[in-house]
């Protein structure tokens, strides 16, 4: 498989440290409210790539953590007159139900920041020690930027642009607290009103980089073999945990570093002042959460993805083909009396193109085309074929569709007996030729809230 590697800006084999083992971290979710549409979209990018690992036969082990210690958490506490950790718990639950009808598989592990106080000051230390970290007067802990010879690799900025260029970076320094503008806090000294831990530079807090470097080295260990995101969090959030994690440990962090493109709204910049911010949880409401996946598969991650209403209708139609064909293959299989293997010979083709597909870069588009074509064969040779066969392509079907995440939702529900026997009546009123009651049966089966469709295997009956 080959991934495009955002550190050297090239597509590269993506080979684990252990042979068959890969260690995954993927930033997760800063907890003060429920999460937009785009925020879902690295949830089901990489879980996709978990999937699709796990497919192939490797162990992974997928860290995701939770952000519960951050300034907006703090604002959003205060302004609601509530503990920063209750506000934090609550969207926490909230963030956990989307995933879930996202059908995201739940991580190996999933930190919280403020469960690994002592690691994120043991890793303070470890900067510290080396010469890299300071303690400021007030009690603020700061990373020397410059003195990282590398900061910028996974950017590709250079810090002096940086200076010259952002505001952030060029700002007065207060009191002088800063050796240099571009030196990040990895520690902040507590303020009045603020949550605080104690530590050997006074009370304070972890500053949001450092949370990811000190979970993932407690987690994952000092070398990871992919640390993915948005694209948002390249700089300067990934930046600063590569600079931090390489000075501490003496290492490198991350072998591969995955990003996904933006999400849009009707090729609009998603944002509350021009009024078209959507979060998971309203899209859900209107149109389930499995649209929502489909959706995040329609683009290479890479590609930027713009959301629409008739986008997300349109991939509502396209899960119901999805799930017609499964149903019908469901159908074929109980009535199977063809003697074809042609069937058994389009799944194989289907499973290798799919995996053709993912082995370049994730490349769900692809994947989900080699998906629809073996649809189309599927309902043209089904019929025909073989009970063999038709196993066969059920499991394929549920194979491939499984590794994105879809189709997922199958219970299928028993025909009640009462409507099974009016089924059984039509079908001898045909076999009578007594069409006017045949007719007059179909609506009965109608009014119970079933249909039934005429096949040369029989009678095949759904709900409506």
């Amino acid at each position: 498989m080959q991934v495009f590697n955002t550190l050297t800006r090239r597509k590269e084999e993506l080979k684990p440290i252990m042979p068959g083992n890969f260690r995954i971290y993927v930033c997760g979710p800063t907890v003060y409210n429920y999460i937009h549409i785009g925020n879902a979209r690295p949830v089901v990018v990489f879980d996709t790539l978990r999937r699709y690992l796990e497919y192939r036969g490797n162990k992974v082990r997928f860290v995701s953590n939770i952000t519960d210690i951050d300034d907006k958490l703090i604002t959003k506490a205060n302004e609601e007159g509530v503990s920063m950790q209750e506000v934090a718990r609550r969207y926490e639950a909230e963030f956990l139900k989307d995933c879930e009808g996202l059908n995201v598989l739940p991580p190996t592990v999933r930190p919280r920041a403020t469960e690994h106080i002592e690691e994120i000051l043991s890793i303070v230390a470890d900067i510290i020690g080396k010469g890299y970290g300071y303690v400021a007067k007030n009690g603020d802990v700061y990373f020397r930027a410059r003195k990282f010879k590398e900061y910028g690799k996974l950017s590709h900025l250079n810090l002096d642009d940086l200076e010259s260029g952002n505001r952030s970076l060029r700002h007065t320094l207060e009191d002088d607290l800063k050796e240099d503008p571009a030196d990040f806090a990895v520690w902040k000294a507590a303020k009045p009103g603020e949550p605080y831990w104690d530590s050997p530079y006074g009370p304070g807090r972890p500053g949001w980089h450092i949370e990811c470097s000190a979970m993932a080295r407690k987690h994952l260990g000092e070398t990871i073999d992919i640390h993915a995101g948005g694209e948002d969090l390249i700089f300067p959030h990934h930046e600063n945990e590569i600079a931090q994690s390489e000075c501490a440990n003496g290492c490198e962090f991350a072998h591969y570093w995955m990003h996904n493109a933006f999400l849009n709204i009707d090729n609009r910049k998603m944002s509350k002042s021009a009024g078209n911010f959507f979060t998971v949880r309203e899209i859900a409401q209107k149109y389930g959460y499995e649209p929502i996946r489909y959706f995040m598969l329609t683009a290479q991650y890479r590609s930027p993805l713009n959301y629409t209403v008739d986008l997300i209708e349109a991939c509502r139609s396209a899960l119901e083909r999805l799930y017609t064909c499964r149903e019908n293959l469901d159908f074929a299989m109980e009535n199977a009396g063809g003697e074809s293997e042609a069937l058994t010979v389009k799944a194989r083709f289907a499973r290798e193109k799919f995996c053709e597909a993912m082995d370049d870069d994730l490349n769900t588009p692809d994947a989900l085309a080699a998906i629809f074509d073996f649809v189309r064969d599927a309902n043209t040779l089904a019929p025909d074929a073989s009970k063999g066969a038709l196993e066969e392509a059920a499991a394929v079907f549920d194979e491939l569709t499984g590794v994105l995440g879809i189709v997922q939702h199958r219970e299928k529900e028993a025909v009640p007996a009462e409507v099974m026997a009016l089924v059984a009546a039509r079908a001898e009123a045909k076999k009578a030729k007594d069409w006017a009651r045949a007719d007059a049966l179909r609506a009965e089966i109608g009014e119970k809230g079933y249909a039934v469709e005429d096949t040369p295997q029989g009678p095949k009956v759904l709900k409506k």
